[in-house]
């Protein structure tokens, strides 16, 4: 049976999460509380030559720093760093007999593997542990992995791992990566898995991987509590459990979770990781994040285009290896797609002629009802609600900007009695089985220039305007109070309303009486924004 070493690297992995800033006394009790656990393979933090010393964080510019971080007492757990390649030069490393570290590991991307593993040979020299860290394996074809071999086989580092970077393998991947080194790889190296969570699988992974017969001693990566980047790791104290229960290893688990009570919770209540829809879509795209990121700042797309969008990326390894001009491109082909031209000019045809009352949620539709009745009865108007539907009164039209609206509205949707409701959404808003009848850019109608961009009244009176409509009247467009409920439905109270009440009441004020100046408002029902500025805390 091939000997198995469980390596824990939540002080550098897990740095990710608070920029390595664990506190010295944190950082010397985690390595404690893993020793005490009788993991194998401790791994202290990135080596980074662009970082100074500081004794809180586990990011160091040499190997000197470990000696100044962790002191020079033995260990009984091997001590590793980590050198990203390229970050850290070879003369900031000692030779391995002055330094706290037993191994560096070198992690590097395809394209550098010759570089790469060059510098592990002049790593090796000086008496490290060498461990080629292979990231994105997903990226790798069998013929590069062959390559990859082959300068493995000439340096024979201690170990050659496959990083799952992206979260991207499921088991039956993951293992056929894993015949290839078992098979080619020198009988000296041993093979590592280093996990990552983005489909829920690290912890699968690592029991397939673990479970393979093998020629090659192995090392599995974990971390504890699954702390690390993007959607976390394996959770090294589901791993040590498996190990003992299925190897007859003998680690000290409830160790690990003292160490999980006293430290990772804290850093964890502040920023968690783990499974999020943000890394689904990275790795369902089997795309680098930032492509994530950058679409998520575009206003026009709803999560499924932002799915189509990121599908349309070219494949690996271009995928992986983000490219703004890529992302800028591929954003525009989306814009003129959306070509909202006829859409306008559809409605604007439909409010000709028209009345236009909007209904807004504002307590007083319920308040000054009969108010709104009557003016209904006077006016026949064309009736637009803003991301609800109101009970009292039948509406022709509902705009929706909202994602979270938009679902509250679901049941009245489907109620007979408004079956005949169009819905005007912003780009922004996917349809459900209901289809809108008009989708508008979302990207068109923002205020940039304001603190609150996506106010829905300002944005349906700026559809208003397209469409050539100059008088609106309005109800339940009560304007915002800092005592009281401001909707009819305490439920779509947002929690930062009351604290902001001052500043969007002159902000919209001023976005209707001067920006919209060329428009008559005419306020059926009570309104702060009608108010002069020196009495807007006046309550409703």
């Amino acid at each position: 049976m091939s000997e198995i070493q469980l390596l824990d690297c939540t002080l550098r992995d897990g740095g990710y999460i608070n920029d390595w800033e664990f506190g010295h006394n944190n950082i010397i009790s985690i390595i404690d509380r893993l020793e005490q656990a009788k993991v194998d393979i401790i791994e202290i933090g990135f080596l980074d030559d662009r970082r100074p010393f500081d004794i809180n964080r586990t990011i160091m510019p040499d190997t000197a720093s470990v000696g100044k971080l962790l002191g020079w007492q033995s260990h009984s757990a091997m001590i590793v760093g980590m050198i990203d390649y390229g970050t850290c030069r070879i003369e900031n490393l000692q030779p391995a007999s002055e330094s706290v570290l037993d191994g560096i590991r070198v992690i590097f991307k395809k394209h550098l593997m010759h570089e790469a593993m060059e510098f592990c040979a002049q790593v090796k020299a000086l008496g490290y542990k060498v461990f080629s860290q292979l990231v994105s394996i997903t990226s790798y074809n069998d013929d590069e992995l062959m390559e990859i071999i082959g300068l493995v086989n000439k340096v024979k580092p201690y170990a050659v791992s496959m990083v799952d970077t992206y979260g991207l393998l499921h088991p039956d991947d993951m293992l056929h990566y894993y015949e290839i080194l078992d098979e080619n790889v020198d009988s000296e190296v041993q093979i590592g898995f280093h996990a990552h969570n983005n489909f829920q699988l690290a912890y699968a992974n690592d029991i397939a991987f673990l479970n393979k017969p093998a020629k090659h001693n192995i090392v599995v990566d974990a971390t504890l509590y699954g702390m690390g980047k993007s959607a976390g790791n394996s959770q090294i104290e589901l791993v040590s459990m498996y190990l003992n229960d299925r190897f007859g290893k003998e680690y000290r688990i409830n160790y690990l979770l003292e160490a999980i009570e006293e430290t990772i919770m804290d850093l964890y209540d502040k920023s968690p990781w783990g499974y999020k829809m943000f890394f689904y879509l990275c790795s369902k795209n089997r795309c680098h994040p930032n492509y994530v990121s950058t679409f998520l700042k575009k206003e026009n797309l709803s999560v499924s285009d932002l799915d189509k969008v990121l599908d349309r990326i070219e494949p690996e390894p271009k995928k992986l290896l983000y490219d703004q001009e890529i992302a800028d491109s591929l954003y525009g082909e989306f814009e003129q797609e959306i070509d909202d031209a006829e859409e306008y000019a559809k409605l604007s045809v439909e409010l000709k002629g028209r009345n236009i009352l909007i209904i807004g949620p504002g307590k007083n539709v319920e308040l000054q009802q009969q108010t709104i009745s009557d003016y209904i009865s006077a006016n026949n108007p064309l009736i637009i609600s803003i991301n609800y539907i109101p009970k009292a009164f039948k509406v022709d039209y509902v705009f929706v900007t909202n994602k979270k609206r938009n679902q509250q509205m679901t049941d009245s949707l489907r109620e007979p009695k408004n079956s005949d409701i169009g819905i005007i959404a912003t780009t922004n808003i996917t349809a459900g089985r209901i289809p809108y009848k008009y989708h508008l850019k979302l990207s068109e109608l923002l205020e940039k220039d304001s603190l609150y961009s996506d106010n829905s009244f300002i944005m349906l009176i700026k559809v208003l305007r397209k469409c050539g409509v100059k008088n609106v009247s309005c109800a339940g467009l009560d304007g915002y109070s800092n005592k009281e409920d401001n909707y009819a439905n305490p439920k779509m109270e947002y929690s930062f309303i009351k604290s902001q009440a001052d500043y969007l009441n002159k902000m919209i004020r001023a976005e209707l009486f001067e920006k919209y100046s060329d428009m008559r408002f005419d306020f059926i029902t009570y309104s702060k924004y009608m108010e002069s500025e020196d009495c807007h805390d006046a309550a409703f």
